[in-house]
């Protein structure tokens, strides 16, 4: 297995583990409710929440149980750059 291949499921393998913490998944409750970086985590997952809802219709993209602004700003930061930063490890073409 080359280290682009391994990189890419270790990135994968991360992911898998990590989206338990999708919003809806009941992590956030109303005693509990989401932040700012748990807003910034539902926007970098988003894509992936997406697919998900499609098969689980307890989880979505957006934490209903949120602290408002702050979850806000981090969900909109994250889905508007988050994966921006794609863009800086691509090679240039010359």
């Amino acid at each position: 297995m080359n280290n682009r291949a391994l990189f890419f499921f270790m990135i994968l393998l991360v992911l898998f583990l990590l989206t338990s913490c999708m919003a809806g998944s009941g992590y956030n409750t109303v005693e509990a409710k989401a932040g700012f970086f748990t807003g910034i985590w539902h926007g970098w997952i988003a894509p992936i929440a997406l697919i998900v809802s499609i098969f689980d219709s307890d989880i979505r993209i957006y934490e209903v149980n949120n602290i408002g602004f702050w979850y806000e700003l981090g969900f909109y930061m994250a889905i508007i750059s988050g994966f921006g930063g794609l863009s800086l490890i691509r090679k240039k073409k010359t």
